[in-house]
């Protein structure tokens, strides 16, 4: 094993060796893998990006997409992320330089022994493809017409009330056309906060605030650092929020529930779990835990302008619905959307995911990462609109700042390198990938 230096120890022996020119100081994948931040202090972090080596120790807690978010490289090779997420590399390499600390050594391989070395190649093949054919450029006509559908269905929704009154009928009508234009927006806040709205990123943040914090009434920038996370590590144990229902309210996974089963360790009964998934994870989801995880992030993490944001959903909703429905009346109102808005959602986010291999971090390739986490629904109009494009989950995860009109575009190309190199492409009819959710 070599030995183990530490980045100071680094710094000082090129700053005594004339020899060695700054930054080119050579490591091996060996010394990268041992400052993952885990084990005994001092606790090190280096990521590797395209060969170089960067000693994010001190940064990553000041890392614009969240510490953990970039803590679950350290020790590893993140060019395909730091590749996938960054949509102005040039300007985000000028901050990278004060970080590196050396290089691989030239007898060391530029993809990691744990990657598939021609996935990887023929992977970055397929983005200098995709982006040479536009496929990353996005339609701002699509997005201002979704845009306005949501704004059309928001205001609709009161005028119902307004119009034919409060009884049952109205109000039932109302709640559901209220319900769509959320959830849509919901898609749209997500198009926002992956980059792929506009081409330039102020843009993208400025109108995620709108829509995201003034329109559903939740944090944009909570929004960002869970859902950045997600995609960096879909469906891996402590790295991936999304799952981290596992143990505690659901078991996910084949082989996590054999882990649990030769432990011994219960916390729920899990073989009901397929029963009360329905009166708990769907319904509740933004009702409870996401209302109060929105607002706890917000304010701990100092997100005023978000806040500002949020408050403006709040008194917009009850300053107008309130002055049309009694205050019970009101309340329920605003609980119900929000049952049937979250339904809705966590049927369609998680039947790409929840029945895909759910484990531990083995540090594959990009591609291999994606693939075996992720799957796609069969496309139709109705399916893109529902789901607001993520039936095209796995061109989703690979490209993550592709703008969702252009999915369908880029579908048989990667269809294509999953064939090459024996990657199993999963495309599921919706009511078969609702009902492997349960299974």
């Amino acid at each position: 094993m070599a030995p183990l230096r530490g980045a100071g120890e680094v710094r000082e022996e090129r700053a005594g060796d004339p020899a060695a020119s700054p930054g080119l100081r050579r490591f091996t994948w060996e010394e990268i893998r041992e400052r993952s931040g885990r084990g005994s202090p001092p606790q090190e972090r280096w990521l590797v990006i395209e060969r170089k080596v960067y000693d994010i120790s001190r940064f990553y807690r000041r890392h614009p997409g969240g510490a953990r978010l970039i803590g679950s490289h350290a020790g590893q090779d993140a060019t395909d992320a730091f590749v996938a997420f960054h949509v102005d590399k040039v300007l985000v390499s000028k901050y990278l330089k004060s970080l590196q600390i050396g290089e691989l050594a030239p007898d060391q391989p530029s993809i990691e022994p744990t990657k598939n070395k021609m996935l990887v190649k023929d992977f970055r093949e397929l983005r200098a493809t995709v982006e040479k054919m536009g496929l990353l450029e996005p339609n701002q006509l699509f997005f201002f017409l979704h845009l306005a559908h949501i704004l059309l269905l928001d205001t609709a929704a009161w005028l119902i009330l307004f119009y034919f009154g409060t009884s049952l009928m109205p109000f039932i009508v109302s709640l559901l056309v209220l319900t769509i234009s959320q959830v849509q927006a919901s898609w749209l806040q997500h198009d926002l906060g992956h980059l792929s709205v506009f081409r330039k990123t102020k843009w993208n943040h400025l109108l995620h605030k709108f829509v995201m914090c003034h329109l559903i009434g939740a944090s944009a920038k909570w929004w960002t650092l869970l859902h950045s996370r997600h995609h960096a590590k879909p469906n891996c144990f402590r790295k991936d929020p999304d799952i981290d229902m596992h143990p505690f309210l659901f078991t996910l996974g084949k082989k996590f529930s054999v882990e649990l089963g030769i432990k011994k360790k219960k916390y729920m009964p899990y073989n009901h779990q397929h029963k009360y998934f329905f009166i708990t994870l769907p319904p509740l989801l933004f009702p409870t835990y996401f209302h109060c995880h929105t607002f706890y992030i917000a304010y701990t993490k100092r997100y005023w302008a978000d806040l500002a944001w949020m408050l403006t959903f709040y008194i917009r909703f009850f300053f107008t619905y309130g002055s049309l429905l009694e205050v019970k009346s009101l309340l329920a109102y605003y609980f119900i959307f929000r049952m049937l808005e979250s339904t809705w959602f966590v049927w369609v986010s998680q039947m790409s995911h929840i029945p895909m291999d759910i484990y531990y971090d083995n540090n594959l390739d990009w591609v291999s990462t994606q693939l075996q986490a992720t799957c796609n629904v069969e496309q139709s109009l109705f399916n893109d609109w529902f789901t607001g494009h993520l039936n095209f989950q796995i061109e989703h995860h690979l490209f993550p700042t592709m703008p969702r009109h252009n999915y369908w575009k880029v579908a048989p190309l990667v269809k294509s390198l999953c064939a090459k190199h024996g990657l199993e492409y999963q495309c599921k009819p919706l009511l078969t990938a609702f009902a492997d959710i349960v299974q």
